[in-house]
């Protein structure tokens, strides 16, 4: 009997618990599930020595992207860059190759960030997460991969996102009106700056306190460039305000935390690589590419991830979040 079409499989851990400890040499290395989502994450672990195994689905990426993220991740660590980087098998490849039920499946054995997830940040830890960004950015503004990856530009990030999540909005008209208007005025506020002179490269474009782990000595270790890509490294800078906005939304920070937060951080980035006011003055406008952005990404993944939370009342949330963004941040 042949196999019934599949479009997301979950590999049995015994089984990969098995081939691992095969291909990387880790005997009496455990295996388990950590999540199962965007892609199936597990921990490799026999203390007090951790990895992260993680498969990827292909609908989500595909076998050039994760090439071009091993790649990225190899060049930030030959650098000196805190990154929980690839580790190869014994016979020296950084990819394993899966024969699923839904077809062929890449997986990659990562460092471990050692640490834990950090949400409310300390000074001291905030300028070496300032610091290190800057390291990473100097870095890939003068590199090329030799795998493509996303673009993150207007098209990408604003308009295109916006038409895509279209049949979402059918229920909710007036939300999605507003929506328009929003991105139109992002993208007019953005054509006004001289972005010629903004700084480009590979952004990480998620570089939110749960994509990096910080040790008991206050260093820092950056993990998952999933959605890694080229774009403005700006982009990157934004993702730590939107932390400090939510941060700021949850009741978790006061809004003048949130902002002297905010400048520890890029007054730390500022000492190692300069950014321009036009450059800050942008991420308002790219803020908002940022929020569309995912909504596009979990419109597309509804049926492997998102049909859990992905309804009318998450869109009028989401509506109304960008909608405070948009009161505090920018000029619309």
């Amino acid at each position: 009997m042949s196999i019934f079409p599949t479009q997301y499989s979950t590999l049995s851990t015994a089984a990969l618990q098995e081939h691992l400890r095969k291909a990387y040499n880790l005997p009496l290395f455990q295996c388990r599930l950590l999540i199962r989502n965007v892609s199936d994450t597990y921990l490799l672990e026999r203390s007090p020595y951790q990895y992260i195994f993680k498969i990827y689905r292909d609908n989500h990426r595909k076998h050039h992207e994760i090439l071009a993220e091993v790649e990225l991740l190899q060049i930030l660590k030959e650098n000196g860059c805190p990154v929980a980087a690839p580790v190869t098998d014994v016979q020296g490849n950084m990819l394993q190759t899966f024969n699923a039920a839904e077809g062929t499946r890449y997986g990659v054995l990562f460092e471990y960030a050692q640490g834990t997830v950090v949400p409310d940040l300390t000074q001291p830890q905030l300028q070496t997460i300032g610091r290190e960004m800057a390291n990473i950015h100097n870095i890939t503004s003068r590199i090329q991969l030799q795998h493509e990856r996303r673009v993150y530009n207007n098209n990408t990030t604003l308009s295109g996102p916006l038409q895509t999540i279209a049949p979402a909005f059918k229920d909710l008209p007036e939300e999605y009106a507003w929506l328009q208007q929003t991105a139109r005025t992002a993208i007019n506020r953005l054509y006004a700056f001289n972005t010629t002179l903004f700084s480009t490269g590979y952004c990480h474009y998620d570089f939110l306190p749960k994509n990096f782990h910080i040790n008991e000595f206050d260093e820092v270790t950056f993990f998952d460039f999933d959605f890694a890509g080229k774009g403005f490294l700006v982009n990157d800078i934004m993702t730590v305000l939107v932390h400090f906005f939510l941060h700021m939304h949850n009741n978790q920070i006061t809004a003048e935390q949130a902002s002297k937060d905010f400048n520890t951080f890029l007054s730390a980035y500022h000492a190692v690589r300069p950014i321009t006011t036009q450059e800050l003055q942008a991420i308002p406008y790219l803020g908002v590419g940022f929020w569309l952005f995912y909504l596009e990404f979990q419109y597309l993944h509804f049926e492997d991830w998102s049909s859990v939370f992905f309804n009318n009342r998450f869109l009028k949330d989401r509506v109304a979040l960008i909608k405070k963004w948009t009161t505090l941040y920018g000029q619309w």
